[in-house]
């Protein structure tokens, strides 16, 4: 059963199941062979009264030769929302404040944004710790996501990455996910997938 806390902003019912933290183990398997692994990951939802979500998310490879050695894979940080067109209630850009009263919006509101597939449209926006960043969108269908980048925008120095996927789903109280890459060469292909269970 889940629980939707009660001073959740109508605009993240939707996205409720997500919010806790999450971990479990994953599978790397890229490029023909040439990356492969077991992985911790640790991924954590949250809110603080806005209208998205804070995302936060870990990973460490298992190192083959000893099991209590781990090298860390990625450290993630963004924000995920539904796809709610910016009024002019709301703050910004930058730190321009509202110029008009805020829009209280209802479940019924909310509701009036599904799409034709019976979903809401999703916006998810992750930098990750070597200057990656992505803007993802996509769609949240009750206890199911799927997100593609719009957008991916990495410094000079980093290695070569230019598209991706993922794809999140709640499954017997378990969080599960895959996350496709194109990356260092190679079309886009599957790159991780993970089990986590949520622990707080």
């Amino acid at each position: 059963m889940l629980d939707i806390p009660t001073d959740l902003p109508s605009e993240l019912v939707p996205l409720s199941w997500l919010i806790g933290v999450w971990e479990g183990t994953g599978v790397i398997d890229y490029g023909d062979g040439a990356y492969t692994g077991e992985f911790t990951h640790r991924v954590s939802f949250s809110h603080d009264g806005g209208g998205y979500l804070n995302y936060s998310a870990d990973a460490w490879l298992h190192d083959a030769d000893d099991s209590a050695q781990r090298t860390r894979l990625v450290a993630e940080l963004g924000y995920w929302r539904l796809a709610i067109p910016a009024t002019d209630g709301d703050a910004g850009p930058g730190l321009l404040p509202p110029i008009a009263a805020p829009v209280a919006r209802s479940a019924d509101d909310i509701e009036l944004l599904r799409n034709a597939d019976g979903g809401f449209d999703l916006e998810a926006v992750l930098v990750h710790a070597d200057g990656v960043s992505e803007l993802y969108l996509g769609q949240i269908k009750g206890p199911r996501i799927d997100i593609a980048t719009d957008a991916v925008v990495r410094p000079a120095g980093a290695k070569s990455y230019a598209a991706a996927t993922r794809m999140y789903g709640l499954v017997d109280g378990h969080l599960l996910w895959a996350w496709d890459i194109a990356a260092l060469g190679y079309e886009l292909a599957a790159h991780a997938s993970a089990r986590l269970a949520r622990v707080e």
